[in-house]
């Protein structure tokens, strides 16, 4: 049995950067709610509330905070792999792939199959064409991009982390000089698919500020806010950028999806923003009872992340099964419904992260005596299947599974069965990237 959340509370060593944990934890929990708000459901099928209410599109300046998750993501990726390094001899890379993809990959992969399940029975039994059905299954597997693009940066730290300590601040330059360049392509060059290679440079330069975070190197963020922030008020003021910092459906150009350097400028403005509260926020996480929910909620993040959508959609299903009506979105009526199913998409969600959470255990892996280091290779394979598996089944959905429904990843044409298929072959991969060398523990 693994250790409870306070015994690793209580085991929290004095030099860990709590607060690290707190912004994972805090971003995640604002996508979470960010989500259940913006769902608008009525009888006609699933809208988005920021399409309904476009002034409120100026609150995802404040509450699109997925760069946050992407800059911890970066520093903890920095600390794990030199401390991987630091421990062990002979090729890592297998060794730090395979770990930090276990835990992410295990509960993902079997959120996929419950679903997958639930949309076969559907549709075999005529159930899985109604509009709203028909919606669920497409909307539930959309946030997986995340974890897509999130298996990328685990796959490129090794690469980055070096190019990062010989040339620091340059490269996180470079990146972001990459990701304008992009953009001028797209917007100026007119050049067909350019723009993907955004979800590369945008989301890759925002993990590198957290290298640099890593190494102390993030001196001045009030200034590093101040530019990211004058940067995005330029570019959607005088450029081709729209206000939201979310996807809005229908609309021409997205800051998303591909991401935009109006979004990078964002993300800047953001990891400023945080690191301003840095110091009030470790004294308050020096209180025991707060670590410990901090600890808690870390446990189970990913897992809440994954399954919050089937919380949201079962409240609405419950919601018609009552006969209570769907009032039309934003009205009156809906904003005083509002917390009702906050706190009942909450508890459900509660109740399926613990059922689901033995998933995100860790799993005990990585430089042990006698430990492999596995073929690199390999691991770079596997990972770049299960990232394209990821992203093309958010893409596709799960809608359609036995018509053969397809969507474009980019270039091709993709289907939710192919997805799913790279996504566990890829898995396999990296799972077996572990079987050629040993690896040695140094002293």
């Amino acid at each position: 049995m693994g250790a409870s959340a306070s015994d690793i509370a209580a085991a929290t060593p004095a030099t860990r950067d709590r607060y690290v944990d707190l912004l994972r934890v805090a971003s995640l929990g604002t996508v979470i709610a960010g989500h259940w708000l913006m769902a608008a459901v009525s009888t006609g099928g699933i809208g988005n509330l920021l399409a309904v209410v476009p002034p409120l599109q100026v609150l995802t300046w404040a509450l699109q905070v997925m760069p946050v998750f992407f800059f911890v993501g970066g520093f903890s990726h920095a600390l794990s792999y030199r401390s991987l390094a630091r421990r062990t001899e002979g090729p890592l890379y297998a060794v730090f792939v395979r770990a930090r993809l276990r835990r992410l990959l295990r509960p993902t992969l079997v959120f996929v199959a419950v679903w997958t399940a639930a949309a076969l029975a559907a549709q075999l039994l005529g159930a899985g064409g109604g509009r709203l059905s028909g919606a669920a299954f497409r909307l539930v597997t959309q946030p997986l991009w995340f974890i897509g693009i999130y298996l990328a940066m685990v796959a490129l730290t090794p690469p980055l982390l070096a190019l990062h300590e010989r040339c620091g601040w340059a490269a996180f330059g470079a990146l972001a000089a990459a990701a304008a360049a992009v953009d001028l392509l797209r917007f100026a060059g007119g050049v067909p698919y350019a723009e993907f290679l955004n979800f590369g440079f945008v989301w890759l330069a925002v993990h590198q500020l957290g290298f640099l975070r890593a190494d102390g190197r993030l001196r001045r963020p009030g200034a590093l806010a101040a530019a990211g922030l004058a940067g995005a008020v330029a570019l959607v003021a005088y450029g081709p950028y729209p206000l939201s910092m979310v996807g809005m459906p229908g609309e021409k150009v997205s800051n998303m999806a591909p991401p935009t350097l109006a979004l990078l400028a964002h993300g800047i403005w953001l990891v400023g923003a945080v690191e301003l509260l840095r110091a009030p926020a470790a004294a308050w996480l020096a209180r025991p009872r707060v670590w410990r929910g901090v600890v808690a909620a870390n446990g189970v993040a990913m897992t809440a992340f994954l399954w919050h959508l089937t919380a949201m959609l079962a409240v609405y299903a419950a919601q018609l099964g009552l006969g209570i009506a769907l009032p039309e979105p934003a009205g009156a009526a809906w904003w005083v419904q509002v917390p009702v199913r906050f706190l009942a998409a909450a508890a459900l969600t509660g109740v399926l992260v613990a059922v689901f959470r033995r998933f995100e255990a860790p799993v005990r892996s990585g430089a042990r005596p006698g430990a492999r280091s596995g073929s690199g290779p390999r691991a770079a394979l596997g990972t770049a299947l299960c990232l394209l598996g990821v992203l093309g089944l958010s893409t596709t959905g799960l809608g359609g599974l036995l018509e053969g429904h397809s969507a474009t990843l980019i270039a091709l044409p993709v289907t939710a069965p192919a997805a799913i298929g790279m996504a566990l072959g890829g898995w396999l991969l990296v799972e077996r990237s572990g079987t050629s060398r040993r690896v040695r523990l140094r002293g």
